[in-house]
């Protein structure tokens, strides 16, 4: 078939952006021809995929997107694709890979003003989201997190017949190897931690989203003797400014690293000793389940949607809403202080990566887009 795949930007350590390069390297596998059109594409692109550009205008996100969307249009009619998959919410698809929340429900869950609704930025981005959603529409939905089903169809009555949920389809190179003991040591080694010392990890890009302000919080109030031994290392893309900033007015500078976007993720993982994901919505939280499978503990919400497999694992603590800076705070402590526990933390989690389906997510797209005629 010939299929176009969809989103706005592509950049290599987006947890969607991950996922829709191993659904579109499954698809070109199967024989299929994929064209990728995108406003912006950073890394490296794979021999057999076809990547277009599409310049774009405006000064804000949203009206770069509407631009985008607007020049997209004459591209797919003048090709005649089989088959139009998108990323990212936006009109004219044949299905969408719902990897963000239902953007209606959360503008609705901050209780914003009645006048919100007619500002420019919401409208379009409702519209978007209408253009997949609504009743009358045709597009499938590729659901990763199973409770946005029902928060979808309370927003746009979508009819359950255009749901199809996938399995989780993290890589099966995040799970710890046979000498992970072995790894880690060196790593610490080359990082100069010693034995005492406490990694914490935060990783994924959009840092206020990830709760990178309340992991600040909670590093600034850990007993002295405790604090004087942890170190948090921050890693995705994003500006870290604001807070690097924040971590100075708190007095934990000296402790903070940010590292930008890493192609070594599971080598950080298992030189750490605890995964932080305080996160304020979350649709699913892929970097929760490449933690458990690589043997590292996870202090989590419960507003992500793959909190639950940490639960399943025994692989951590997930915190339960509303988020209580305080419990946070104590949660972490007591995992910091726990060795006992957190050496059984993680071996649940590398016993859970070897029994549970956790990776077939792209092959299970790709079917159902063969199977579905549009």
């Amino acid at each position: 078939m010939k299929l176009a795949f969809c989103l706005f930007k592509y950049f290599p350590y987006g947890g969607l952006q991950r996922d829709f390069l191993r659904i579109a390297e499954e698809c070109i596998r199967r024989g299929h021809s994929v064209t990728v059109y995108c406003m912006s594409w950073e890394g490296p692109c794979p021999p057999d995929l076809t990547v277009k550009l599409i310049r774009t205008r405006g000064l804000q996100n949203h009206t770069r997107c509407k631009s985008f969307v607007k020049r997209l249009r004459p591209h797919l009619a003048r090709e005649n694709y089989d088959r139009v998959i998108g990323f990212n919410k936006m009109p004219g698809l044949d299905f969408y890979y719902a990897a963000d929340v239902c953007f209606q429900a959360r503008v609705h869950s901050k209780h914003k003003s009645w006048w919100h609704q007619w500002l420019p930025r919401y409208r379009q981005w409702i519209a978007y989201e209408r253009a997949v959603f609504d009743i009358q529409k045709r597009t499938h939905i590729l659901l990763i997190a199973k409770a946005q089903q029902a928060v979808f169809a309370r927003y746009y009555g979508t009819q359950p017949e255009r749901f199809h949920l996938l399995p989780p389809g993290i890589a099966k190179d995040r799970i710890a190897p046979d000498n992970a003991a072995e790894i880690r040591e060196n790593a610490r080694c080359e990082f100069g931690l010693s034995e005492n010392d406490f990694l914490l990890l935060l990783v994924g890009s959009g840092f206020r989203t990830k709760g990178l302000d309340r992991i600040l919080l909670s590093l600034a109030v850990l007993p002295k003797q405790l604090k004087a031994t942890t170190k948090l290392w921050v890693v995705g893309k994003d500006n870290p400014e604001l807070f690097a900033q924040k971590a100075r007015a708190l007095g934990v500078d000296n402790h903070v690293t940010f590292l930008g976007g890493r192609d070594d993720v599971l080598r950080l993982m298992l030189a750490a000793d605890l995964l932080l994901h305080p996160a304020y919505h979350e649709n699913t939280g892929t970097v929760l389940l490449e933690a458990i499978v690589s043997g590292l503990p996870v202090l989590t919400t419960n507003v992500c949607g793959y909190a639950s497999y940490v639960l399943q694992a025994d692989a951590g603590i997930v915190l339960r809403s509303p988020f209580s800076q305080d419990a946070f705070n104590q949660s972490l402590q007591d995992m910091l202080l726990s060795f006992g526990k957190r050496k059984q933390w993680r071996q649940n989690g590398m016993d859970f990566a070897h029994k549970t389906d956790l990776y077939s997510m792209p092959q299970r797209a790709v079917d159902i887009i063969e199977s579905l005629k549009c």
